[in-house]
């Protein structure tokens, strides 16, 4: 669902710091979003600070970067509720920092991709809730004075390159800060690698693009679907062996053991009657060897053999 419920287009404060708090997971982009409206700031005279950890970095990881701009700023972090805007690259990381977001006057921007951890599907049980936010789009824009909540991820995806998210949400902020579009055009090409420049700048463009549509209309939202009888999960395994460099991660971690290297040191899933689709083997590979997929489908078409398939 795409969602957005503007007030006042600019978020600079009128005295005192601006403050801009950009989280999301690790390998989204948070620090390169951040170094760019540091840089935006610094290109406008402006004194910037800029605070950040990225020790978690690791993909799946919680990263968070504080950036302060103004003719005057004395601290690097941002007070709980002073935040002008909250800038979220994955759905709940944005609405765990929301109690950061100035009430009354804050602007909460963030894709609504959903990164589910491993560790949050506690129950390896088939169509078991898991403990993901369940809150919808359509409740936090209620919310908040100010948000923008764009599918930004299938709109990169749409794009041919799903790393450009983050670029699209750039281009939404900049249609609520001060600095003008051509400064933003100016300063993406310092940081985006020269192969993926073209595929940024369209992304930054569409971000901007979004904002100037009409709202669509709301709808009722389910957070989470949950299959109602005679329905069933099927899960699918996609696994790219040419990139697999053998390094037994995935098959160690798997709480339910159904992967093992074959003879070539390559993964391969033995046991496919008791994988639950809980993407812990996806989540922790450091070469994107597997993509886990899950569909909801009707129970008779489920097979009675298997409800895992291998897609290579």
């Amino acid at each position: 669902m795409n969602a957005k419920k503007k007030s006042a287009k600019s978020v600079v404060a009128v005295s005192g710091p601006t403050n801009v708090l950009i989280v999301g997971v690790g390998g989204q982009g948070v620090i390169m979003v951040s170094k760019i409206l540091a840089r935006l700031s610094q290109m406008q005279g402006l004194q910037v600070k800029q605070s950040e950890v990225h020790g978690m970095a690791k993909r799946g990881g919680s990263v968070f970067s504080h950036i302060r701009f103004g003719e005057e700023v004395w601290s690097p972090t941002i007070p709980m509720g002073e935040a002008d805007v909250v800038l979220g690259l994955e759905w709940a990381e944005g609405l765990r920092w929301l109690r950061y977001l100035k009430p009354g006057s804050g602007t909460f921007i963030s894709d609504t991709k959903r990164i589910v951890p491993p560790f949050s599907c506690r129950d390896r049980h088939h169509d078991a809730l898991h403990g993901y936010a369940h809150h919808t789009v359509a409740e936090i824009v209620k919310q908040v004075p100010s948000a923008y909540a764009p599918n930004a991820t299938g709109m990169a995806i749409e794009l041919g390159n799903e790393r450009v998210a983050n670029t699209i949400l750039l281009g939404v902020l900049s249609t609520v800060m001060d600095f003008p579009a051509e400064d933003w055009l100016q300063v993406l090409p310092e940081f985006v690698p020269p192969k993926t420049l073209e595929t940024n700048l369209k992304a930054f463009e569409a971000g901007r693009h979004w904002t100037t549509q009409p709202p669509v209309p709301e709808v009722q939202e389910q957070a989470v679907p949950q299959p109602q009888a005679p329905m069933r999960r099927q899960v699918s395994l996609e696994i790219t062996g040419e990139w697999c460099k053998s390094c037994d991660i995935c098959v160690k971690m798997c709480p339910e053991r159904c992967l093992a290297l074959d003879d070539h040191q390559i993964v391969e899933l033995v046991k496919p009657n008791a994988c639950t689709g809980c993407r812990v083997c996806e989540w922790l590979c450091p070469d994107f060897v597997i993509a886990v997929h899950v569909d909801v489908v009707p129970l008779e078409a489920v097979s009675a053999d298997t409800t895992t398939e291998v897609r290579i």
